[in-house]
């Protein structure tokens, strides 16, 4: 559920209930941002950090017409679905949604986010909805210690110690973290002990309200096959003073660590990265295994966080494909190549579009790694590129943002009809829009869908669509 999906309320409701005041509610459902949702009375309230089966104490923060937020003040009763969570600041840290969900309800609350999403929105019944996958390690589901890559803002504490974290939920109060569970394990050092060096070298810390100061963020990326490191230091203007005997230092300190970057972002801006990025020690990238090729990784390179689960949605999409080796395959918004150049390993030719020049580049530079000749890649806009194609794809591979694909993509894609698309989503409810568009009037077929988990403990979810004409 979400509050755009409210049905029209009685205005007599705002009078009943007002701010500040405390209400008891049983938490019903789990909306599609992760908040636990109930009612009292009439009024419909969404509360963080509650699940499905929680009885709660709750103070109304925000009052609408017919619905408010509401902020937890007593658990009264717990849900089955309620754990202790892995994370010691997770009542504070806006990293996480759902530490305190028993995963397995996690993955339950995914399936029928996505089945509520093509029902209601699309207009789909009868629904194949296969299992949720997840990334495995070891055989076991990977719920923890999964990321490959976080960026942490940097701050400074009232007593003046240097802080690097998350931003606590709804404001941009620094949680201070020393080790974070859900990202790979092999980084937590990293995170502790170059902010102490940090400290030590006395660079000054960003003032995002007065725009001055230098050290804005620290990113750490990881290649969970490889164990290869990067560390990227995102600074307004590049000016601190000893970084060059301080990378070398982390390269010596830390074996894994293969390279120390600086990105400039000199713009007030909520982006982290900026345009540029200079290698102070070591080599500018990482290495990785992905899908049985190796790819190199820069530090504002885009690559999915969970390594393993993108892996087994990969596999799925080339099974339910039954690749012969003869197919035309066109990959739209292919970034780096990550599913374009595994993909092309079972395919006669590919053919990547993406509107990023610079994961063009890296894509390509992939692909000769790999030494594969039947790929290519063209930078531009997808609804620009894809109807001056020479050819008409077989099999066409979409993987637009979470806005979901531009119109006029849609349109050009009943009018070159390839036989079967995959559509790779990160957002329910426009994945379930775009494929009502494709499939009114029986132009296409939806015959499967299948949710993938590579954000465990939040409520986001990834799935593959599958259509054929």
């Amino acid at each position: 559920m979400s509050k755009s999906q409210l049905p029209a309320p009685a205005s007599k409701l705002t009078n009943r209930y007002q701010q500040g005041q405390l209400v008891e509610i049983e938490i019903a459902d789990l909306t599609d941002t992760g908040e636990g949702v109930g009612r009292v009375g009439e009024l419909v309230v969404f509360v963080p950090d509650t699940v499905t089966g929680d009885r709660v104490k709750v103070r109304l923060v925000q009052v609408k017409s017919g619905y408010a937020t509401g902020k937890l003040e007593e658990l009264l009763a717990r849900s089955q679905h309620r754990i202790r969570p892995n994370c010691i600041v997770a009542d504070k840290c806006g990293g996480c949604q759902w530490q305190h969900v028993n995963y397995q309800y996690q993955l339950a609350a995914k399936e029928e986010r996505v089945r509520q999403a093509l029902e209601r929105i699309g207009g789909f019944s009868n629904l194949t909805i296969d299992r949720i996958l997840t990334g495995t390690r070891d055989e076991l589901p990977q719920f923890l210690g999964y990321r490959n890559k976080a960026t942490y803002p940097v701050g400074i504490s009232a007593a003046g110690q240097v802080q690097a974290g998350y931003y606590q939920k709804s404001t941009h109060k620094l949680v201070n973290l020393n080790q974070c569970p859900v990202q790979d394990p092999r980084l937590n050092p990293l995170l502790k002990e170059v902010k102490e060096d940090i400290h030590w070298r006395d660079w000054p810390i960003y003032d995002e309200q007065k725009h001055t100061g230098e050290l804005r963020h620290l990113s750490l990326r990881i290649g969970r096959r490889t164990g290869e490191m990067l560390l990227t230091l995102i600074v307004r203007t590049g000016d601190l003073t000893g970084i060059a005997p301080q990378a070398a230092d982390w390269l010596k300190r830390y074996p894994q660590l293969v390279g120390v970057c600086v990105n400039v972002n000199s713009a007030k801006t909520n982006a982290i990265f900026g345009g540029e990025t200079r290698c102070i020690a070591g080599r500018s990238y990482l290495r990785e295994e992905f899908a049985g090729l190796e790819f190199q990784l820069g530090a504002d390179t885009f690559f999915q966080v969970n390594t393993e689960a993108a892996e087994a949605l990969l596999e799925v999409i080339a099974g339910e494909l039954n690749l012969q080796g003869t197919e035309m395959l066109v990959d739209a918004y292919c970034g780096i190549g990550t599913f374009t150049l595994p993909l092309a390993k079972r395919v006669k030719m590919a053919v990547g579009l993406e509107v990023q020049a610079e994961a063009i580049a890296q894509a390509q530079l992939n692909a000769k790694l790999n030494n594969l000749t039947n790929v290519a890649f063209q930078v531009g806009k997808v609804e620009k590129l894809l109807p001056q194609l020479d050819v008409v794809p077989e099999i066409l591979l979409l993987d637009p943002p979470r806005k979901g694909c531009d119109r006029t993509v849609l349109e050009t894609i009943k009018q070159i009809q390839p036989n079967r698309i995959v559509y790779v989503s990160c957002k329910p409810a426009t994945l379930a829009r775009d494929l009502k568009f494709l499939c009114e009037n029986g132009d296409y077929k939806l015959v499967r869908v299948q949710p993938a988990d590579f954000f465990p403990q939040t409520s986001h979810v990834e799935c593959a669509a599958f259509l054929v004409r």
